[in-house]
């Protein structure tokens, strides 16, 4: 049975390797394809970035780290928002033990 840590290590690895192989058929060096996946960082964006590159099929860099810097910006919006509804769950939840609290008290 494969643990969590290892199914997420090897999902990586295979977004990364056809991120990369995507950038090797449009003529580009699989080095931009292994800065592209470290750059996007998980697999679900590296799939966005490799459907991109199957359907767009880009002849510039430029095109590609354009997409590139947008797929991470909403990646990075989507962990801040999930970051915000935690600390605001958090945050509701020590209210709620405080309003407990409070009414043990009366």
């Amino acid at each position: 049975m494969i643990d969590n840590k290892a199914r997420n290590r090897l999902e990586w690895s295979m977004a990364k390797s056809d991120l990369c192989r995507e950038i090797l058929s449009l003529g580009f060096p699989r080095e931009f394809g292994d800065l592209l996946a470290k750059e996007l960082g998980s697999p679900r964006a590296m799939g966005r970035m490799t459907a991109y590159l199957r359907t767009t099929k880009p002849h510039s860099v430029e095109m590609i780290v354009d997409e590139m810097l947008a797929i991470a910006s909403e990646a990075e919006t989507w962990r801040e928002r999930k970051q915000s509804q935690e600390a605001q769950a958090g945050y509701n939840r020590w209210l709620q033990y405080r309003r407990q609290q409070g009414d043990e008290d009366e």
